[in-house]
């Protein structure tokens, strides 16, 4: 199985990442993380995107705030599908993040998940290493599953709380 990279721009992006970790984790999928910034260690965030593909990578997950360039930076130094957290900063909510992200040239694409986001970015990257393994789209599969069962079971109680007839 192909591994996930998790790259933070700042060991304070961790609190939003650890949930990324936790869902590769709940799912089997290994992976590495790592801090690489993309304007104070331009080379080492290049030199791992270079090399990601042939070290046996198959997606990259890279969580920034502010300026947010970790993801555009890492997309453009590798064909591996990059999926980029807006990490929300101290000033404008994320915005500045969210915009940093998604707004990349045509030709080199990031996906983005919402604002510290981290769960549904690793649900992202299973998703796409599972185009090739069917046992991790069987697990996602039964993920949806039980996600459904939880929603039924609330909407029944709701119902039988607020459906009665009352005069």
């Amino acid at each position: 199985m192909k591994k996930v990279a998790v790259i933070m721009g700042s060991d304070s992006d961790l609190p939003v990442v650890e949930k990324a970790i936790d869902t590769l984790k709940e799912y089997g999928v290994p992976f590495e993380v790592h801090v690489f910034s993309a304007h104070r260690t331009p080379e080492e965030a290049k030199d791992f995107s270079v090399n990601a593909r042939e070290n046996g990578f198959g997606a990259v997950i890279c969580a920034a705030g502010m300026a947010a360039h970790l993801a555009g930076a890492v997309a453009a130094n590798t064909t591996l599908p990059v999926i980029g957290i807006p990490v929300a900063g101290k000033y404008l909510d994320g915005m500045d993040a969210l915009l940093s992200t998604v707004m990349m040239p045509t030709g080199i694409p990031v996906a983005a998940v919402a604002v510290n986001g981290a769960a549904n970015a690793a649900l992202l990257a299973i998703e796409i290493l599972a185009v090739t393994d069917d046992s991790l789209a069987e697990k996602l599969k039964d993920a949806r599953e039980k996600g459904k069962n939880k929603v039924l079971q609330k909407n029944a109680a709701v119902e039988k709380q607020f459906n009665t007839i009352d005069i």
